[in-house]
């Protein structure tokens, strides 16, 4: 199985590094930045249960052209929700139609943009769980236990394997729209995560940062349940009881968290990564989702509303505004 990583960053680089490293046959399809970064150290993949591997710079398949893609029998779609008909027209002038594109994005409606422009190709959604940061020297560091979730099709089975066997945990699920919409629960960190500047460990820790964050959430399940959608179990817990959990005292939390997933001091949200290194967030897929959603259904979604309002603003300035919880959580509270 020839595969193609469209979209080498945080997460490409580790699922493609990771696979390279057990000798798969993969092309890395990015950027000039994450090319020079290889180039210069080779590539590392490191995760929190201590593995450490380093790829020689010359062994690294990389490759600015989307034209790579020709040939490949599996398409890892790793780009940002924003980027995603870019990719799709770039892979619609090169890869074949038998050629099986995954979508491994955040969000819930990139599979439907990658259908509309790939008519005729097979297009399976595709779910990432763990956390990736792209540390120096082109290392690429998963730092939560967690691995994908690929829907069904006949490749779905062998590149689980793969993945398996390149220690990226691996399952296939039929029903792809609950879990992309169980994973949109957790993605709502993501912005709390820019606007607080803190690792994730210590945010979630602190009890007001998660009193915002289940207050996200809790809309997300109105718009969910008014679409009639039982939003799917992602890791241990099902997302309709993360609210409760998320709004327990600080030691209470910690002990309940810790039992259902590790998660080392370095992680960071993807969308704090993109505000330090300059790219677009994906804020109008994820709390701008909810707050679109629950516009069209008459919901009101006013903790995602100011959620997104201010990682505009925080994007708009090239910073985060270092919030504390508690100023946090004050800008989502109506003010009567």
């Amino acid at each position: 199985m020839r595969i193609a990583v469209f979209g080498a960053g945080s997460i490409g680089c580790l699922i493609g590094g990771s696979l390279l490293v057990r000798g798969n046959n993969v092309v890395l399809i990015g950027r000039e930045q994450v090319g020079s970064e290889i180039a210069a150290h080779g590539l590392t993949v490191s995760d929190l249960d201590g593995r450490h591997e380093t790829i020689a710079a010359d062994k690294v398949p990389y490759s600015l052209d989307p034209g790579a893609v020709a040939d490949c029998d599996v398409i890892l779609l790793t780009v940002k929700c924003t980027d995603t008909r870019h990719a799709a027209e770039e892979i619609a002038r090169h890869a074949n139609k038998e050629t099986v594109i995954y979508s491994l994005q955040n969000g819930v409606g990139n599979t439907d943009v990658l259908r509309e422009v790939l008519k005729g190709y097979p297009v399976v959604a595709g779910m990432v769980a763990f956390n990736a940061l792209w540390m120096e020297k082109a290392r690429f560091h998963r730092a939560t236990d967690a691995g994908l979730v690929l829907g069904k099709h006949p490749a779905s089975h062998q590149l689980a394997r793969l993945l398996k066997q390149s220690h990226i945990p691996t399952t296939i699920a039929s029903d792809m729209k609950a879990v992309l919409w169980g994973k949109l629960c957790l993605n709502l960190n993501n912005a709390i995560n820019v606007l607080s500047d803190l690792p994730l460990k210590q945010q979630l820790e602190r009890r007001n940062y998660r009193k915002v964050l289940a207050a996200c959430v809790e809309e997300a399940l109105a718009v969910m349940r008014a679409k009639d959608i039982e939003p799917a179990k992602i890791g241990k817990v099902s997302p309709k009881y993360i609210p409760s959990i998320l709004n327990l005292p600080d030691p209470v939390f910690k002990l309940v968290a810790g039992s259902m997933m590790k998660m080392d001091d370095n992680a960071r949200s993807s969308m704090w990564e993109d505000l330090q290194k300059g790219r677009e967030p994906e804020i109008d897929y994820l709390n701008g989702r909810i707050a679109e959603e629950g516009d069209k259904l008459k919901i009101a979604t006013p903790a995602n509303e100011k959620i997104t309002q201010l990682v505009r603003l925080a994007f708009a300035n090239g910073k985060s505004p270092q919030m504390s919880g508690q100023e946090l959580l004050d800008a989502i509270t109506p003010q009567v």
